[in-house]
């Protein structure tokens, strides 16, 4: 069938009007909307990216199914064949490229694309949040007719708004009334495993780093006359603003905001009124509803930030960059740190006034699982943090706490109601900077709780109480988790007493300053000792606070009200090497990539602080060692696995090997300097040749790899049983030595070729590639080992005129390049020649080497003797 290469003439509306009359659909297309707030939406959304509605959905239905629940549907329509949709490897529609930026090029080329991009405005800016994004294609075939293909995919807060393709459909009958519930039946069976949802949050929290910096420039850079509390404040509540109470308060919409300078109707008396509905709504105990109200209030109702200037307050300008950089990420329900990241990017871009007193840095949200694991949260914990700083150690506690619950308990009454408690009554966190103490209230908010006890007060003067609710009991703590401030008396260990002293049981993980435990806080280590067991002591890797701090820090576990025996056996474990890669370059999309099994690593720490060395799997024992200490010693907590400092026969074996190949390598820098003025015949030789170009193409099959491997995740051996080929400038480009299956092993006797490097390679036996690698076979019966070097060294001096990483060198580029080589009269690839130069030249080599071996053998000879 021969494919069009012209749009086909009718369009979408028509289509599709045609098959709701064949199947009695009683709806209508764009032209007669039936819903203004989708309407709006993406009409403000595509004026914000790019000013035009030409690129809007080509239609869109609002329908209801028998539940009474609305479920918009937006259908995109392109009139090529091959342009349904563009997917990534996990079958998802590709719209975002390797920045985490939008991959517009996609979007506005293939029809599903376009239809799950509108759907995710639809999730940013409207209260829906279940859409059917329809993507659509036509084409003419040899007979005239018209041919379709139809992509429908659910976008959901549930799947983050990545789309999930619910099925295959030839028609639009399945929007008809009596298809339609089977439809939205099939749709409500999707799910995301564990798996397949993980990959889809580290995926969404990667792309709000670069919201986070892009509204924290425009703010900074256009926004004068707001100081740092006033930027924090603004943030807050402009998110509480908008998250609206389904079926109770709407959320506030940029058009709600008229700026108008009436009294009682500016700007910022329309966000108190609808952040003081959200909070009574949500139950929010009446004193920190009376805190949060007073603390915003200061800010919003300031004169100059409501002041009217070419029609529009600067509130509402800041309130509109907030919603349109952020909110999709808070509306789809993201169980991340978000106010920690928020206040992580923007602290570090404003600077924090305090920051040298008070440290506020912000622990790594896998950290922070990592110590709520570490001090055994469960649902029946009670979990206080005493530098709650954003709360994202609560927030690790708070998910861990709720997956147990849902894991552990199978009544759905009882679920609801351990949900609540554990949100009421089991969490406390206390922390003195106020601006501080309200991103750590928006980020518990965020994460579906208001009520959790987070006071604004000095952890050391702390009575133990509770803050809200039970405010006459004691908090029943019985698991602590800790970032102190390093400036604190002893590194923090000082809030490390005060928390311990207040428990009568339970387990505590804090992270520190190595220092702490090696000097720096003896008098308060000792006194812990005496009521405390310090059961473990874990060194981290010194880049967990990359771009904020590079300190060494250690994780110390303890056991609560236990006092510490001279004769415990205390886990001392080096995770200096945790599997992660960790950058701080700015413009990353990813500053942290797992390249050595880092959950597998993190899974098997928490094993091995519980059940000990029999747990060693992924680490070796020397990574692992159980000692005891001094309970009236202090400083030594930071011990490692010690070092038998006697050499055996393998560490001389590696000295002598290490000299013997330098002294080699010497020897053969002299054998290529005095070669020169030797090579004269040589020279006359290649003079007289005759030479011809021939293109790469015509004397190689340039092809890919059988399998790529990522060379951050194939475990590379020292004795694996193949060469595992990457883009190296040295050691023939093998990077080491892999055990994968050998279904998959490219050819012997071919050349390696890094695509973005131009580093060619003869590879004799079969190998395995990573990423970005052609294989170049010849086409050549008589390409072999003798004489694979000339070509090699052709090839390069061809490739030399490229700047290094200036092409991707593709397939087409390889192929067209063009090489010099010997030629016959025929004008065949001359091998005799090449193989008759190559012979000479190694002929002059050797003899050249075997003169400095024997003066080499004779100076070792008179100084051994």
């Amino acid at each position: 069938m021969a494919k069009s290469t012209k749009s086909i003439e009718p369009n979408i509306a028509d289509l599709a009007n045609g098959w709701m009359k064949d199947y009695k659909l009683d709806y209508k297309l764009e032209q007669e909307s039936l819903n203004t707030e989708i309407d709006k939406a993406l009409a403000d959304y595509f004026t914000k990216n790019g000013g035009s509605g030409a690129n809007r959905p080509d239609a869109k239905l609002l329908l209801q199914d028998k539940a009474l629940n609305f479920f918009p549907i937006l259908i995109e329509y392109k009139g090529y064949k091959d342009k349904l949709e563009k997917l990534d490897a996990d079958g998802r529609a590709e719209n975002r490229n390797a920045k985490n930026e939008s991959n517009f090029n996609n979007i506005n080329s293939f029809a599903v694309n376009g239809a799950v991009h509108y759907a995710n405005a639809l999730l940013h800016h409207t209260s829906y949040t279940d859409i059917i994004a329809v993507g659509m294609t036509g084409y003419k075939d040899e007979s005239g007719d018209i041919q379709h293909q139809i992509g429908v995919y659910y976008v959901s807060k549930n799947n983050l708004g990545a789309g999930q393709k619910v099925g295959e459909y030839k028609d639009l009958s399945f929007l008809s009334p009596e298809h339609f519930n089977d439809f939205i039946g099939q749709v409500k069976n999707l799910s995301l495993s564990q798996f397949e949802l993980d990959k889809l949050k580290e995926q969404r929290e990667k792309e709000i780093n670069a919201s986070l910096v892009r509204l924290n420039n425009d703010i900074y850079r256009d926004e004068k006359g707001l100081g740092e509390n006033d930027r924090v404040y603004l943030v807050a509540a402009s998110i509480i603003a908008t998250l609206g109470v389904p079926g109770k308060v709407a959320p506030l919409e940029k058009s709600d905001l008229k700026s108008s300078p009436e009294e009682g109707n500016k700007d910022g008396d329309i966000i108190i009124r609808k952040i003081k509905a959200f909070l009574k709504e949500k139950n929010i105990p009446k004193e920190k509803n009376d805190l949060i109200v007073r603390t915003l209030e200061n800010t919003l109702t300031t004169e100059n930030i409501n002041k009217v200037v070419d029609g529009e307050s600067q509130l509402k300008r800041v309130f509109t960059k907030i919603v349109d950089d952020l909110g999709i990420y808070y509306k789809i329900g993201l169980t991340t740190d978000f106010t920690g990241k928020l206040f992580n990017e923007m602290y570090g871009w404003l600077g924090f006034s305090q920051d040298k007193l008070n440290d506020v840095v912000l622990t790594p949200s896998y950290i922070a699982t990592l110590l709520a694991r570490l001090a055994r949260v469960n649902k029946d914990s009670y979990v206080w943090d005493f530098a709650t700083g954003s709360a994202g150690l609560l927030v690790a506690a708070m998910n861990e706490m709720l997956n147990d619950a849902k894991n552990t308990i199978t009544s759905p009454e009882e679920l609801v109601k351990k949900e609540a408690q554990i949100k009421a009554e089991q969490l406390l966190g206390l922390e003195v900077l106020s601006s501080v103490y309200m991103l750590a209230i928006l980020n518990m908010i965020l994460m579906g709780d208001g009520s959790s006890n987070i006071l604004n007060e000095d952890s050391l003067s702390f009575d133990g109480k509770y803050g809200f609710g039970k405010t006459d009991e004691k908090f029943p703590a019985d698991a602590f988790i800790l970032n102190p401030p390093y400036s604190a008396t002893g590194n923090g260990m000082n809030f490390v007493e005060k928390a311990l002293t207040m428990m009568s049981r339970g387990y505590a993980a804090i992270i520190i300053q190595s220092s702490a435990g090696a000097g720096k806080a003896i008098e308060i280590n000792n006194r812990i000792l005496e009521k405390h067991t310090l059961s473990a002591s874990i060194k981290m890797p010194i880049d967990i606070f990359i771009g904020k701090s590079s300190v060494q820090t250690y994780i110390y576990v303890f056991k609560v009200n236990e006092p510490h025996h001279k004769d415990e056996m205390v886990k001392f474990i080096d995770f200096s090497t945790d599997g992660y890669t960790r950058t701080s370059r700015k413009k990353s999309n990813n500053n942290l990539n797992d390249t050595d099994h880092a959950k597998e690593r993190y899974e098997e720490l928490v094993s091995l602080v519980r059940f000990g060395k029999s747990k060693l799997n992924v680490f070796s024992e020397s990574h692992y060692y159980e000692n005891t200490i001094d309970p009236k010693n202090g400083a030594d907590w930071n011990q490692s696995t010690p070092v038998d400092t006697k050499p055996i026969l393998q560490d001389f074996e590696k000295t002598v090997s290490e000299y013997l190949a330098w002294e080699t390598n010497s020897l053969l820098k002299k054998v290529n300097s005095k070669s020169e003025g030797l090579s004269i015949p040589l020279n006359k030789k290649l003079a007289v040749v005759k030479w011809k170009e021939y293109k790469l193409g015509d004397l190689f099959e340039v092809k890919s790899s059988e399998k790529r491997f990522d060379a951050n995740k194939v475990k590379v051996l020292d004795g694996g049983a193949n060469p595992y080929v990457v883009r190296l400038g040295s050691n023939n480009g093998i990077k080491g030595f892999i055990n994968e299956d050998e279904d998959f092993l490219n050819e012997g006797n071919t050349i390696s070729f890094g695509q973005d490097t131009a580093t060619m390679y003869y590879q004799e036996k079969p190998y395995f590639t990573g990423d970005k690698i052609k294989i170049l076979k010849a086409k050549m019966d008589k390409f072999n080992k003798k004489n694979a070097q000339f070509f090699v060294c052709a090839m390069t001096k061809s490739f030399s005129s490229f700047s290094w990483g200036s092409s991707s060198f593709n397939v087409s580029i390889i192929k067209n390049q063009k090489l010099s080589l010997p030629a016959t009269a025929g004008g065949e690839v001359d091998f005799d020649s090449i193989e008759s130069i190559l012979k000479a030249l190694e002929a002059e080599k050797i003899s050249l080497l075997e003169t400095y071996v024997s003066e080499y053998k004779l100076i070792h000879e008179k100084n051994s003797s």
